[in-house]
């Protein structure tokens, strides 16, 4: 069920709540967080989707500020709707359109429909706040969600989230990592155990996960890591793969074809591994696991990152 309120308030929209609870019995007894997802007018539908269907594993309130990308002179004005049942996956979702003087208020639009005691994420599916965790949104919510790869340079955004980053911060460049980074753990669990010597990680120039996967495997392993950038002259993006060198020969992890990587290993034969493509349900559903601080990616992007440039220091 979809209901408009056109030139509403956010009092219009907490007493129509209300009734459509007591009228049809949508209840938010079972929801476990607030999703608040800040994105611009005309681009919430995408992200409406994910979490409709990330909320069938974690039933939430969905609260969608959608304003313009450039300033306006339109008069303060709230178009509201309410999204409950099969529109809303297991979730309810409220998207609330603001022009005007009325977009400039973000928290004040979401204070009075947050969920009581129930913990506050924030996503931002496009353009973010330069530091996330001191904006109107970020100060109330315990996690906050940016994604790299859709920032006008990848990379650098990366960078720049190692320099503001707070606890609770998280990149869906790093929650892109987890297949690549389970494979990687599970070759070097096994026999022989030697020590990796050298490390080469291949991706897009404008890859942003795979800065994140050598900035871990080079705090993880304390080995130089080197880049390479010229296979992205194929046009594939994201992650091509790493090789990693040990004195018994090369370890190497190569996604040639889509959603599909070969581990080549010695002594050993070949083998093809699913390692598909993480949609954005995928990444939204993983990082709504945890909602306390993620350490491991907070020691990556802010030192990890930073040593990639920087020569191991010989004992």
């Amino acid at each position: 069920m979809i209901v408009d309120l056109p030139d509403s308030t956010i009092s219009r929209v907490q007493k129509k709540l209300v009734k459509i609870r007591e009228e049809g019995g949508a209840v938010a007894l079972g929801r476990v967080l607030t999703l608040i997802i800040s994105t611009h007018l005309g681009e919430e539908e995408e992200a409406i989707e994910a979490a409709n269907e990330a909320s069938r594993e974690h039933p939430m309130r969905v609260i969608v500020i959608s304003t313009s990308r450039e300033e306006t002179t339109d008069d303060a004005r709230l178009d509201a709707q309410i999204r409950v049942g099969g529109d809303a996956g297991a979730s309810e979702v409220i998207l609330l359109r603001a022009y005007g003087d009325t977009a400039s208020d973000e928290e004040g639009l979401v204070t009075g429909l947050l969920l009581p005691d129930a913990p506050v994420v924030v996503w931002w599916p496009r353009e973010h706040p330069d530091v996330v965790s001191e904006s109107a949104l970020g100060r109330i919510a315990q996690r906050r969600i940016t994604d790299a790869a859709s920032q006008p340079d990848p990379r650098q955004s990366i960078i720049d989230l190692g320099g503001s980053y707070a606890p609770g911060d998280t990149d869906f460049a790093w929650t892109r990592l987890t297949l690549w980074r389970a494979q990687l753990a599970a070759v070097l669990d096994q026999p022989p155990y030697e020590p990796v010597i050298g490390v080469q990680v291949s991706g897009a120039p404008d890859s942003p996960s795979t800065v994140l996967l050598a900035a871990w495997l080079r705090l993880q392993l304390q080995v130089t890591v080197e880049g390479d950038e010229t296979i992205g002259a194929t046009g594939s993006s994201g992650i091509h793969g790493v090789r990693l060198v040990r004195d018994s020969g090369v370890i190497e992890l190569e996604r040639s074809v889509v959603d599909v990587a070969t581990l080549t290993q010695p002594g050993q034969p070949t083998h093809d591994l699913s390692l598909p493509r993480r949609s954005l349900r995928d990444c939204l559903a993983e990082e709504l696991r945890r909602l306390d601080a993620d350490d491991l990616f907070g020691n990556v992007v802010r030192n990890g990152v930073r040593l990639l440039d920087v020569p191991v220091e010989s004992n």
